[in-house]
């Protein structure tokens, strides 16, 4: 059996790696506190899961069009009006088996053998695996914490080349939470302008969780560049909806219809019953994602303040999503009291899970060799101990 180079060279996800050994030890009977997922810990509201059951009743079990139903698109045209100001249209609407899909296929459908992809780190963990995927080149661009991370437009300047042809912006991001201001947006759209070859995918799927500000993207500062962005968005996040794969890109009708012949090769259109959970979920109130955020809040500022009582760890307070992203610079270069030298953030967290039994994911995989990612999507109880763990695992340090 001959594995191709394109399998071989792909690492997998850091996440799902972690998430996986957290499991393992817990499986063994250790006691383990994860903050190690991307996934909200409430149940979908009810009323979205009772349309899924209506619509199983009624019959709704064969394939959709490709693209989905007219009437999901209707509703995400709607939705977009509603919550955005955007006007699309349901031909600039395709939907998909989750976010995910919509950004890989997207980069699919924009990149060539060789074209440079301008990836803001620290980074989701698949943007860099996925452009490698479409045979791009991933160019990552390190931001820095004194700037909560966000990519300014003299960094965006710099990367480009005459090769660059995508840039991937996430807001609110994964790993770090933060928010792009309507000052930020402006200051990349000037720049873009300027390169008019260049194509944006706009990851907005943590969109419903922000905590200060309301939602900013970039086409509501920069409506002039609407043919050349991918809005990428879905249902997992903002409705607790991860296991049901549903997402969707908003983009012109060019890249709404390669993305379309990708999909029909490769997937075809999402489960008939997740789409009928999305209408759903765009067709109702949004009462109980209020109260998740509001929660998220909550969590949010425990966090924050734990992590900036301990001496050598600074966090800012992120705007959005439900994760913080600690700098842990000073513990680098630290030994463990088996002797076992602290060389990277790696290093960290698997001494912390090991040690410990707290499941964190190390900055490495995003692109951020100085900051570890912590999930806030777990219980207070459970974010207690492990802020507790965390203080007790960095003190056996010297």
């Amino acid at each position: 059996l001959m594995i191709s180079s394109r399998a071989l060279e792909l690492q997998p996800s850091a996440t799902l790696k972690i998430t996986g050994r957290a499991k393992e030890l817990q499986r063994e009977g250790k006691s383990i506190i994860s903050l190690s997922a991307g996934e909200p810990d409430f149940p979908t509201p009810s009323f979205i899961c009772d349309a899924a059951v209506e619509a199983i009743r009624n019959g709704a079990h064969g394939y959709t069009m490709n693209t989905g139903t007219p009437e999901l698109r209707e509703a995400i045209c709607a939705k977009l009006k509603r919550d955005n100001g955007l006007d699309y249209t349901p031909a600039q609407i395709i939907c998909s088996n989750g976010a995910k899909q919509s950004v890989g296929f997207s980069l699919l459908a924009m990149v060539n053998p060789g074209d440079e992809v301008i990836i803001p780190a620290p980074y989701w963990v698949s943007y860099p695996a996925m452009t490698q995927l479409a045979q791009g080149i991933p160019v990552p661009v390190r931001t820095s914490f004194e700037h909560n991370y966000r990519l300014t437009p003299e960094q965006l300047e710099e990367a480009i080349t005459d090769k660059t042809r995508v840039l991937i912006l996430c807001s609110p991001s994964n790993p770090t939470g933060s928010c792009y201001s309507k000052q930020d947006l402006e200051g990349l759209a000037e720049v873009l302008r300027r390169y008019p070859n260049i194509s944006i995918i706009s990851d907005e799927i943590y969109e419903y969780i922000v905590f200060d500000e309301e939602h900013i993207s970039l086409l509501n500062v920069a409506p002039d560049l609407k043919d050349r962005v991918a809005l990428i968005n879905g249902f997992s996040k903002g409705f607790a909806m991860t296991g049901w794969r549903l997402g969707y890109l908003a983009g012109p009708e060019e890249l709404v219809k390669a993305v379309g012949k990708i999909q029909s090769q490769e997937t075809s259109a999402p489960s008939s019953i997740s789409q009928a959970a999305g209408f759903a979920a765009y067709s109702g109130t949004l009462d109980e994602v209020l109260v998740m955020r509001a929660s998220f809040k909550t969590r949010r500022d425990f966090m924050v303040e734990q992590l900036n009582s301990i001496e050598g760890v600074s966090c800012f307070s992120p705007g959005g999503a439900f994760y913080v992203f600690p700098d842990i610079f000073s513990y680098l270069g630290s030994v463990t009291p088996s002797g076992t030298p602290i060389e990277s953030s790696t290093d960290l967290c698997l001494y912390l899970l090991d040690e410990v039994g707290l499941a964190l994911v190390p900055g490495d995989a995003f692109g951020e060799p100085d900051g570890l990612r912590m999930s806030y999507a777990a219980a207070m109880d459970d974010l207690v101990e492990a802020m507790n763990r965390f203080k007790h695992g960095l003190a056996g340090l010297s």
